[in-house]
């Protein structure tokens, strides 16, 4: 025969979007409240004062002020202070 016979399906599905994640906005900012500040896969940054860890790790504002990153304890901090 002069054609390949068929191969089967593939497992991989080809190209995918990216997810969107990393920091949304940077130490020394401002920031209101509801604004998303960190998106992130697992709690690889924790949330600190004026802020909240959503469901999917999101981490975002509750109060208004600027946003300041931290390390304490080999852990990286995201906090908002007025």
């Amino acid at each position: 025969m002069a054609h390949t016979k068929a191969g089967g399906s593939t497992r991989q599905k080809g190209n995918r979007r990216g997810k969107h994640l990393g920091v949304k906005l940077f130490s020394g900012q401002k920031v209101r409240s509801g604004n998303i500040i960190v998106r992130q896969k697992g709690s690889t940054m924790i949330s600190g004062p004026g802020t909240r860890l959503g469901r999917d790790f999101t981490i975002y504002s509750i109060a208004e002020g600027t946003v300041k990153f931290a390390t304490r304890l080999g852990k990286r901090i995201v906090s908002v202070s007025t």
